[in-house]
């Protein structure tokens, strides 16, 4: 009865002409539905708003881009990825934890594992030497997931290596996102997968299925070999990241080797992330890698935080408020897209009215200008409250670090913007042991002696003009 009421319905709107009304009654009821639905999400306020304003105003445009790009959270994938993951050690107990790590275990993450060992990445040929000497040595497995894979003599390097170990036995994944890797062909992996090796695409974009959407992005950037190994931090696989010579026009990133128990959930991240995305029983894997024992291999005490749409929390994100809420001396910020959210920049602003020193390094010019204009209202707005503010360059600079006093740092693919906090699948390594926060900071104090204070505001001559584009920039941060 209510198909046969419909179907009469269309034939009257369709015999009078009124399918323009028709049109216009379907685009309202699904522009109501998607409000209903934003409201209902978890989300910054200035998020929330920028997407209300192009779903109302300009609802041609922002009801097909909301559909493509708007989601954030997936309960369905944050379920399903929790059955994928198995329960990982606890660790130490909640009780007597420092702040930070209280924080981010309250928000559902592991607690601090000691036993490991870390060693810090610091250029694109030490990265590109450790990757390699790592892959030549795997003797059973090798599990690498990346945003990028280059199609240039770097991607094409590593490619004919995976594809070797592969033709030797070892067990070689590689997982590639769908839409950093979109030029990304079967051909240009065959080498792999001729040899025995596997290679899947993560969420690719299919319109008009519940399985993601291209907002959704794993922007992880994982390595582990023989399930007790790891490599991350922010280099992709391609010329621009690392290399096996200096390249002068290569980015300068940041990353670490760590070995332990921490590699061990590393290595659980990268499971849940491959049998999502390849349809494949975890069972196998972990059963690979059951005699990866959680033995000590050094005296670091790190965190592995995972964040992204199949976390039901935010546990990167506050762990990385606690940071700089919890900061009595010093704070130093490394990121090449900076775009804080309301709660972050007023915690920084606090700060340094409180008489901690911090100092931010973001690069003179990244490669994406318009979120170089994005960020001038905020970074003006901490110049004046007292931050340091140092420009990299030349050349673009991707790291991504915060350290807080000597006694927190945290390092890996996540940048300080809505996007990687909110929207991406990230993972995050945070380091409570001294000698490493000191590492790390010391790596941050080097990278100022390429840095330069921000010179005068050329538009600031064009007050007005620069005020209407700044807060449209404002209104548009949380969407890029």
């Amino acid at each position: 009865m209510i198909a046969d009421f419909f179907h009469e319905l269309l034939n009257l709107f369709l015999e009078r002409g009124l399918w323009p009304s028709l049109f216009s009654i379907a685009g309202f009821l699904l522009a109501f539905f998607l409000v209903a639905r934003l409201m209902s999400e978890r989300r910054a306020p200035a998020n929330t708003l920028a997407w209300l304003l192009g779903i109302v105003l300009v609802p041609y445009v922002g009801v097909p881009f909301y559909l493509l790009f708007g989601g954030r959270k997936l309960r369905q994938l944050a379920e399903l990825k929790a059955r994928l993951r198995p329960a990982l050690p606890s660790g130490t107990p909640l009780e007597g934890q420092p702040p930070v790590a209280h924080t981010v275990i309250a928000n559902g993450a592991p607690a601090p594992l000691p036993g490991n060992r870390l060693a810090l990445l610091t250029t694109g040929e030490d990265a590109f030497a450790t990757l390699v000497e790592h892959i030549q040595a795997a003797r059973h497995s090798i599990h690498i997931a990346t945003f990028i894979l280059g199609r240039d003599e770097t991607g094409r390097r590593i490619v004919a290596l995976l594809a070797e170990r592969a033709r030797a036995g070892v067990k070689v994944r590689l997982l590639l996102d769908a839409v950093g890797c979109m030029f990304v062909r079967r051909g240009f992996v065959r080498p792999i997968l001729d040899a025995g090796g596997e290679v899947a695409w993560f969420m690719p974009v299919r319109p008009f299925t519940s399985r993601g959407s291209a907002n959704l992005r794993n922007h992880r950037k994982i390595a582990v070999f023989d399930h007790h190994t790891a490599i991350i931090g922010g280099h992709n696989l391609a010329r621009e990241y690392m290399g096996p010579t200096p390249l002068k026009k290569r980015w300068r990133d940041f990353g670490a080797v760590i070995m332990g128990p921490a590699a061990v959930q590393l290595n659980e991240v990268f499971i849940a992330d491959w049998c999502f995305a390849s349809n494949q029983a975890p069972e196998t894997l972990q059963a690979e890698g059951s005699a990866a024992a959680l033995s000590p291999q050094g005296d670091s005490t790190l965190q592995v935080v995972a964040s992204g749409p199949d976390i039901k929390g935010d546990p990167l994100y506050e762990g990385i408020v606690s940071m700089i809420q919890e900061a009595k001396h010093s704070l130093w910020v490394v990121t090449p897209y900076f775009l804080p959210d309301e709660v972050l920049l007023r915690s920084l602003l606090v700060k340094a009215h409180t008489g901690c020193a911090i100092t931010l390094i973001i690069p003179a010019h990244s490669n994406h200008p318009i979120t170089d204009f994005a960020r001038r209202h905020y970074v003006r707005s901490l110049q004046e409250a007292g931050v340091r503010v140092r420009l990299f360059g030349p050349g673009m600079m991707h790291s991504k670090a915060v350290i807080s006093d000597d006694t927190t740092a945290v390092l890996g693919s996540a940048n300080f913007d809505p996007r990687s906090l909110f929207v991406n699948f990230e993972i995050g390594v945070f380091a409570h042991s001294t000698p490493d926060v000191l590492a790390i900071r010391a790596w941050a104090e080097e990278q100022l002696k390429q840095c330069r204070e921000p010179g005068p505001d050329k538009l600031r001559r064009h007050r007005v003009l620069s005020g209407i584009l700044e807060d449209l920039s404002r209104l548009l941060a949380p969407l890029l």
